[in-house]
This record gives structure tokens, sequence and C-alpha cells, in this order.
């Protein structure tokens, strides 16, 4: 049995199923950790979706900005963007059971063996002031608000960059929004933890005063190895004991994956079937 990580596949189905080729995936004995942003961009959003609800099973998937952008669009909450690839899911006959899915996902997982934490996996990032556990309750409040029967309050309330500082004594929106923020949206944070979200270039273009999340100093959830995505810029990387798994497959990159027990990486080139038409 083997446990693998993999970044952001963006709908990327044909890049996805040759990666599970080349790891020899077996449903019956593997296991995947998917860090977010399953959907959207690439042209194969349907059937990338589709797989992962067929072989929920072998699998564990934290949400990203683009699974809960997905969300919203579905529920008329907000407008699609050019560029988005999620019309084929809205047609599906199999739509409400698939996005019913994927909005019962949650935003951070933590993979314990025999009372020892081995890793977490978070979409994006987590602030410097969260230990593993607090974080782990912050992201089940929002999975409480994706669950309930007015989920779509959240939904609709999720977008916007204010507040950019946690305080422990947040409530409502606000608190929710942080939480969303930081694990599916943060690239780089200032030491204090006040997060900006505009920035996508590479490290040596990090703005003043801000540092890439994992840098922060005394962060909280150091001792603990964590996987993450969200940031194609920075390609495969793996510093301060995080490993980031998005090389940029949509872009014309690579889909990443990392043995959890052993550490070895895998990847495949970006399939131009999976670029959609212009």
């Amino acid at each position: 049995m083997a446990t693998y990580a993999i970044g952001d596949i963006q709908g990327c189905y044909h890049a996805f199923r040759a990666l599970l080729t080349c790891l020899s995936f077996n449903p019956l004995h593997d296991q995947l950790r998917l860090v977010g942003d399953l959907i959207n961009r690439g042209n194969g959003s349907l059937e990338v979706l589709r797989w992962c609800y067929q072989h929920q099973s072998s699998i564990k998937v934290v949400l990203g900005n683009h699974d809960l952008h997905a969300l919203a669009v579905a529920h008329h909450l907000k407008k699609a963007h050019k560029s988005d690839t999620l019309q084929a899911i809205m047609d599906a006959a199999d739509v409400v059971d698939l996005l019913t899915w994927l909005r019962h996902q949650p935003l951070m997982i933590v993979d314990m063996d025999d009372n020892q934490m081995r890793y977490a996996a978070v979409h994006a990032g987590l602030l410097p002031q969260w230990s593993i556990n607090s974080a782990l309750a912050y992201s089940q409040e929002v999975e409480r608000a994706l669950q309930a029967h007015d989920y779509q309050l959240f939904l609709a309330n999720m977008y916007g960059d204010q507040p950019a500082n946690w305080q422990d004594d947040l409530i409502g929106v606000d608190r929710l929004k942080v939480i969303t923020n930081a694990m599916t949206r943060m690239r780089v944070c200032k030491a204090d933890g006040e997060m900006e979200f505009a920035f996508k270039g590479q490290l040596q273009d990090v703005p003043a005063d801000y540092m890439p999340w994992f840098n922060a100093p005394n962060r909280h959830s150091q001792n603990t190895r964590i996987y993450c995505g969200h940031w194609s810029a920075l390609g495969f990387s793996q510093r301060n004991n995080v490993t980031s798994l998005d090389t940029g497959c949509l872009w014309g990159g690579q889909l990443s994956a990392i043995c959890i027990e052993t550490g070895a990486i895998t990847q495949v080139q970006h399939d131009t079937r999976d670029t959609p038409l212009s």
C-alpha cells in the first residue's frame, strides 16, 4: 500500500490519468491525498470530479479556491469567469451528486498513525499563529457552515480580502472568511500573519515586508509535515517541513505526486488535450 499526495489537477484529466498510470495506482490498495483545485481551467473538470466521486473510498481531498468557486457558480451566487471550464459539470445529469460530495469535503486533513500525527494537507497555507490542532478546529468551523442547511449563506459571503488578519475573537462571516482565505488563497503574509492576495509570482519577487507563509518566524505548525498546492509559480518545493505540489500542469508544466511513505517524486507533463479550446 502507498499513499500519494498530488498537486492541483484543475481539470487536467488526461495528465491525471497518466500520473496514476505512472504510479501504478491501485484503488484497492493505494490512497490519494489531493491538495485542492480538483477542477476548473482544464477542459476535463467533469471527468476529474466523476473519477474522484467514483473512487472516494480511496482518496481524501481538501477544497481549493477553484472548488469553492464552482459551488458558488452552481448556486448562482457568483458569475462564472471567462476562463472557467465548469459548464460541463453544471449541465451533467449527476451534478447534484457531484457537487454535494464536493461540498462535504474539508479544508484541511490531518493523518494520524497510532495516535501520532503523520502529516497534514491544506490547499494554500496556515497562518503562523495557528497550531495544527487549532487550524484543524478552524477548518471544521467552515466545514460545518458548508454542510449546514443554509450553506448558501456561507458561499454568498466567502469572497473578499478583508479582514486580512486573524483574531481569536473574530465571529460570524469575518471569522469564516479569514479561515477560508488562509487555507485556500494565501501565498504570502507578514510575520504577524497579515495576508496579501494579489501576489502570485516567484520567491524573489515577494513584496517587501511579506514572506512565504511557510517562512514565517515561529510558525506554530512547523513541526508537522504539510502538503499543499496553490502556488504554481513556486513549483515543486520542500522548505521548512512544507511540500508544495502545484507545478503548473494547467499552464504547460507538470502534474506532480509524492509518495508520503518514501518521498519518491513522480511527475507527468501537461497533456495538450487538457487545454481548453479558445
